[in-house]
């Protein structure tokens, strides 16, 4: 009996402990102006019901508080926008007080000075840098053909196999930026590279506690090996004092004063270049490939496309810009998995003074989570929007809309976006002018806090003319 009693009582001042916790940690953040919501525990907030529940605890959340309500995510107390027009001016109005935001575990793997951290004078120095890597000009003159010489021969191999689709298409982006980035040292740099970069990626979206076995740590000691690989090629470039036609040339050799960046800068962009591309060409065409495989019109349509431009061709040539150019149905493919899928769920932003919005009073230093996932289901705004129906994006106009957040916005979007849909694009038609898939077994997918199929997403692949 007494150890019963023994037993309530603890169980009693455990639930009573965390009720003065909560109760406390509510109090902290009771602030006059700000939004409604909740805040959770002490240091750990909700991000735990936020990583497990995603777009439900989102739902939630406006269901009880409206679409701009508080929380504490990844670290930081944070204000979570759901509202469309809203979310437009924050992406709009940097210059008055609202910078980016990303948690410190991003901050400090993908490093304090890539293109997605800094603003102001910083930022224009180097989203200039990146863009001279990536116009137009080229893209059609030099990294599209590498792009088609890549997917041609990455999918060379691929017959009679059951292959994990999730594993070809990330192993794919990496390999593709790599060859972009480092040239010719990109193969033997890829060995030792890769199984780090996975690790990165792993610990971006997680809490910043820096304990043994955590993806945090592994994060950061994956950043660190990274670093040494990527400074000691460098160092190794301006040895050897040769010419190279790739990215990594034109970072350390930029003509224009304005656009120089240090070592340390040129590092933290190849990360992030890599890390970007990575994440959304490789869901991306993964996802591709489900919703290709679910729904057979489509993927008949897309065929379509791509047969008639290897008709204009002779067997082994390679794709050149026009047939890019060409490839209509191609984009809007890829813009409505984009949209479905969600690839990307919204972008963070900092207040760096208290400032209203909405009639909301947002203290200085709180994060602005634009949770633009729920405008992609939106039914105003997409009829019938759980379809996969790649004809709506064949009116380009969509693509200038006020709610199209798919690649970001303002002067916040996405650099690479062109970049990234060419190589989706060229796996695409490689693809499916090749094979024809089957899936084996329901592999499950999860679509937060990043898309991906936890156990692999399986096809057995065959000849298309078999």
């Amino acid at each position: 009996m007494s150890i019963l009693t023994v037993i309530i009582g603890v169980v009693l001042g455990v639930c009573l402990l965390s009720t003065a916790l909560l109760k406390w940690n509510e109090m902290k953040y009771r602030k006059k102006g700000l939004p409604p919501g909740t805040m959770g525990w002490p240091l750990f907030g909700e991000t735990t019901d936020f990583l497990k529940q995603g777009p439900s605890f989102m739902k939630n959340q406006r269901a009880r508080y409206g679409s701009v309500f508080k929380s504490h995510i990844l670290g930081c107390p944070t204000v979570v926008s759901m509202d469309p027009d809203l979310n437009r001016y924050i992406l709009l109005n940097e210059s008055k007080g609202i910078l980016p935001g990303y948690p410190q575990s991003m901050l400090e793997i993908l490093g304090k000075s890539n293109i997605a951290a800094v603003h102001g004078p910083d930022h224009k120095i180097m989203r200039g840098a990146l863009l001279s890597l990536v116009s137009p000009k080229i893209i059609k003159q030099q990294i599209f053909p590498k792009i088609d010489d890549f997917m041609r021969s990455h999918l060379s191999n691929w017959t009679n196999q059951v292959i994990d689709i999730q594993e070809k298409t990330k192993e794919m982006a990496l390999l593709s930026s790599l060859k972009q980035i480092s040239g010719i040292e990109s193969c033997s740099l890829s060995k030792e590279f890769i199984p780090e970069f996975f690790k990165l990626v792993l610990g971006t979206l997680s809490l910043p506690i820096n304990l043994p076995n955590t993806n945090y740590h592994r994060g950061l000691q994956a950043r660190k090996k990274i670093v040494k690989m990527l400074a000691d090629l460098i160092d190794e470039r301006r040895k050897s004092k040769e010419t190279h036609q790739d990215m990594l040339n034109s970072l350390m050799n930029s003509g224009d004063d304005r656009y120089k960046l240090s070592d340390e800068v040129i590092i933290d962009q190849i990360i992030t270049i890599l890390y970007s591309g990575y994440e959304t060409v490789s869901t991306t065409s993964m996802m591709a490939v489900k919703y290709l495989h679910d729904h057979p019109k489509v993927l008949e349509e897309l065929r379509k496309e791509h047969l008639g431009i290897r008709e204009r061709k002779m067997a082994e040539d390679p794709l050149d810009w026009d047939d890019y150019k060409s490839m209509k149905f191609t984009r809007a493919v890829i813009f409505e998995t984009s949209r479905l899928a969600t690839i990307v769920n919204g972008v963070l932003r900092k207040t760096v003074k208290d400032m209203e919005l909405n009639g909301f009073v947002i203290p200085k230093g709180w994060r602005i989570y634009v949770y633009t996932r729920e405008i992609n289901y939106d039914p105003c705004l997409y009829p019938d929007p759980y379809a996969f129906n790649p004809w709506r994006w064949l009116d380009r106009s969509l693509e200038t809309q006020n709610y199209f957040f798919i690649f970001g916005g303002g002067t916040r979007q996405c650099p690479g976006k062109e970049l990234g849909i060419a190589e989706i694009s060229t796996f695409l038609h490689y693809f499916v002018t090749k094979y024809r898939w089957e899936e084996v077994g329901g592999d499950k997918l999860m679509k937060f806090p990043r898309v991906e199929a936890p156990n692999g997403l399986h096809i057995r692949v065959s000849d298309l003319y078999s």
